[in-house]
């Protein structure tokens, strides 16, 4: 009785004017949107659960995908016309990126190559195997340069599962966490599911996004709409609006 009742509709679930600030929907540059038609279909798709104002996020990666800012802004021009020639006029993107903390993102960050989602707030994250060794140094560096780091995903990191002070440690160092709302599916496995809603609970996040990769990604969104999750996820639902509304 209490699980089916408390299934809400996907629509139900975004507060209007939502922005998701990480996906990739970009056609053709990382292990997202494969090509143009492809971008728009996942963007068609999210329109009818209620998303319409995306802040694109595709990976920068040290030797896999070293994507330049004027490569980025080029497919978000491509992706932009093709939108507008669908019909897709209330449809907002800007394309920022997913910032991998290493060498790569080092030297990007002295030469101030950077694409913020707005203004100063920058979307990283860092190896699913360990932390950089120099972390903290890599967070005084950003911070330095006038930026504010919005950590993807913490809970997708296992190294951290068994320790909260790590994860209290990165807020202390400046890091404002993004939970990834397909971690409260089983996209990611139990484990990350567990610290998701443990992190939920605790009032660690500040936002959220979908990191939308294909149709997959979307269809298993369903999963989330529930009242229970309406009422844990509207704050920060809430927070990317005041933050990252067009």
């Amino acid at each position: 009785m209490g699980i089916f009742n408390n299934k809400i509709n996907i629509t139900e679930l975004y507060p209007k004017g939502f922005v998701d600030i990480h996906s990739h929907l970009l056609p053709g540059i990382d292990d997202g949107a494969k090509n143009i038609e492809d971008s728009i279909g996942l963007i068609e798709r999210m329109h009818k659960h209620g998303i319409s104002d995306f802040r694109i996020t595709p990976h920068v990666l040290g030797g896999v995908w070293e994507n330049s800012s004027t490569t980025i802004k080029e497919k978000e021009a491509d992706l932009k016309k093709a939108l507008i020639e669908k019909g897709y006029h209330n449809v907002n993107i800007h394309a920022a990126a997913e910032y991998m903390l290493d060498d790569h993102f080092s030297a990007l960050l002295a030469n101030n190559d950077i694409l913020p989602l707005k203004d100063k707030y920058i979307l990283v994250e860092m190896s699913f195997f360990n932390p950089p060794f120099n972390l903290d140094d890599l967070l005084f560096q950003i911070q330095v340069k006038g930026y504010i780091p919005v950590l993807a995903h913490p809970e997708r990191y296992n190294y951290y599962h068994d320790s909260m002070a790590q994860y209290e440690k990165l807020i202390e160092a400046g890091c404002l966490f993004q939970l990834n709302l397909l971690s409260l599916t089983e996209q990611y496995g139990k484990p990350t599911t567990k610290i998701a809603y443990e992190l939920l609970k605790r009032g660690m996040y500040t936002f959220a996004g979908t990191d939308t990769h294909h149709k997959r990604h979307i269809h298993l969104m369903n999963e989330i709409a529930t009242k229970k999750n309406k009422k844990l996820l509207l704050p920060l639902l809430e927070n990317n609006i005041k933050t990252f509304s067009f």
